[in-house]
């Protein structure tokens, strides 16, 4: 795309929009406000944005005095905790690229981000010293590893070799440090993509890139120095979908989880309520089960002032209102990806629509991805790259261009095809805008079902099966068919006081919404749902696994 000059004004004087400065102009504003950490003993650490800083400082001093310059590729394998916090400030502030870790990749897929990144240092959370150890052998240009712990490093028992304790480095290092000038197309981090099809791919954002979706992220989500944000989102996922960054921007208080799993958020959701969390965020999976939780609950924990940021996949309507009705708290959905840092989309109600539409309308609208953020363009287009109108009807490729969406995979020339020659990144998903701009997400191109060459949505059935009362998980998936070309497989998670449910009851609930050639063949009960590293279903394994399922009428 030609970028045409018109009058230029002191066109080498523009400021580089370092994410350092978000932090600096945080301290300046709001150096009292809060940051509270949970530690792997349920205790809760608290400390000031002014503490967090000089610990910046130090980390920034401590990375040179090891020999880190400007440039290098340094890993990041922990949990959602202070030192993180720091991390993600103190690294890039210094120029070096964070590479954020997904500690829930297989092992051979975290051996191959560490080489494809040219990682040379890795920051390691102590009881995460077995994953460290299981790709030593194969990451030959990784030279030392920063440890964070509380124990001293003679107590620790590793093959890892160097060693350093993060907490003796900022010890030793000044909290003074001068910040250097960055062009703000430096790199700040790298996230790669889950590697479900083929080998994991480099997504780079520049300081440019996190500093503007801060900003944006800010004002469309309303957030103030009076917002306590809570991350559950997995800081090595999509650098924790701009939470944090966002949080510092607004001078908000924040509030880091921890290491947790599933069985942890009774503990989390009473921390919400203590520290009257009013942002968080998380996959549909995380919301289900807290929701889940909350029902068994005599003392229903009142989120009336909290809005929850849910992304991933799309939510189902049963489990927004669930949580409405139970708590309080509104979900709000959203919708993004590793390529577009996450939040594209919010879901909103307009002021007019509010006005307009009836109550059962609105939770209708609520099913929407939302609109897409200030600063974004999209296009919807059909097989020929025609742009589709904008009725909420025509359903296309969804494709997005702007300020902070990838224009190229790292280091990978193969994937050109992943991008229009005007600059535009092509999603995969398919969807449809209406004439208020809302995104309705249709299904991922690849997960479209093709029956006897009609088009039967997964998602649409995937939410209707998740209203019924008895279903707790439902994936909906086309497998090859003699016949019909490709025909649906439900897959369900049914709750414990509804094990009896049988497949004409769920037939029966279907066809009140499908048509009679559009309900599965088959329904399986099964226990659980195979999901990717960041909660996603894994429609890939299912696929795979049930690809005969057919073949043998």
């Amino acid at each position: 795309m030609k970028i045409v000059e018109g009058l230029l004004t002191n066109p080498k004087g523009n400021y580089q929009l370092n994410t350092i400065n978000l932090m600096k102009h945080a301290i300046r504003n709001f150096s009292r406000q809060e940051i509270v950490s949970r530690k792997i003993d349920g205790s809760l650490f608290r400390y000031t944005y002014k503490d967090s800083y000089a610990r910046m400082q130090q980390l920034a001093n401590a990375l040179e005095s090891i020999g880190v310059k400007v440039g290098d590729r340094i890993g990041v394998l922990a949990w959602n905790h202070y030192q993180h916090f720091e991390i993600y400030f103190g690294l890039p502030g210094t120029g070096a690229v964070m590479i954020t870790l997904n500690l829930r990749l297989s092992l051979q897929d975290l051996s191959y981000v560490i080489n494809h990144s040219n990682t040379s240092l890795i920051i390691v959370d102590e009881d995460l010293i077995p994953v460290a150890e299981s790709i030593l052998s194969s990451c030959k240009k990784v030279k030392g590893f920063i440890i964070i712990t509380e124990k001293d490093l003679s107590e620790i028992e590793t093959k890892l070799d160097p060693i350093y304790s993060y907490e003796e480095l900022l010890k030793n290092a000044s909290p003074h440090y001068e910040w250097p000038y960055l062009d703000e197309n430096s790199a700040y981090a790298a996230c790669y993509t889950t590697g479900t099809t083929g080998k994991p791919k480099g997504v780079y954002y520049s300081h440019r890139y996190v500093y503007l979706q801060s900003i944006v992220f800010t004002a469309q989500f309303s957030m103030t120095a009076n917002d306590v944000v809570f991350q559950l989102v997995p800081m090595f996922h999509v650098i924790g979908w701009s939470k944090p960054q966002a949080a510092v921007y607004a001078g908000s208080k924040i509030v880091f989880s921890g290491r947790w799993t599933l069985d942890d958020l009774e503990e989390l959701t009473n921390i919400m309520v203590q520290e009257e969390v009013t942002v968080s965020g998380g996959v549909p999976a995380v919301f289900m089960a807290m929701l889940e939780i909350i029902r068994k609950m005599d003392q229903k924990p009142d989120l009336s002032s909290t809005r929850l940021i849910c992304g991933g996949s799309e939510p189902p309507i049963a489990l927004m209102r669930g949580f409405w009705d139970e708590t309080g708290g509104e979900i709000i959905h959203s919708y993004g990806s590793t390529e577009a840092m996450a939040i594209t989309t919010l879901n909103f109600f307009k002021p007019w629509l509010k006005r307009e539409l009836t109550e059962e309308e609105l939770w209708d609208l609520k099913k929407k991805q939302g609109t897409i953020v200030s600063g974004l363009d999209i296009k919807i287009v059909d097989k020929e790259g025609n742009e589709l109108p904008h009725d909420g009807k025509s359903s296309g490729e969804i494709l997005l261009r702007g300020p902070w969406i990838l224009t190229g995979y790292h280091n990978a020339p193969t994937t050109k095809d992943s991008f229009t020659e005007d600059g535009y990144f092509k999603s995969g998903d398919a969807g449809t805008l209406d004439p208020e701009g809302y995104l309705k997400i249709t299904d991922r191109i690849k997960d479209v079902i093709k029956s006897g060459g009609e088009w039967i949505s997964s998602i649409d059935m995937e939410n209707v099966l998740i209203s019924h009362p008895g279903v707790l998980e439902a994936a909906v998936i086309g497998v090859p068919h003699p016949k019909w070309d490709e025909r649906p497989i439900a897959l369900i998670v049914l709750r414990e006081d509804y094990k009896s449910v049988n497949q004409n009851e769920i037939h029966e609930h279907l066809s009140k919404v499908f048509a009679k050639w559009q309900l599965p063949d088959e329904i399986l009960f099964i226990n659980s749902l195979p999901r990717t590293s960041v909660g996603k279903l894994d429609k890939k394994v299912m696929r795979n696994k049930y690809k005969n399922i057919y073949s043998k009428d």
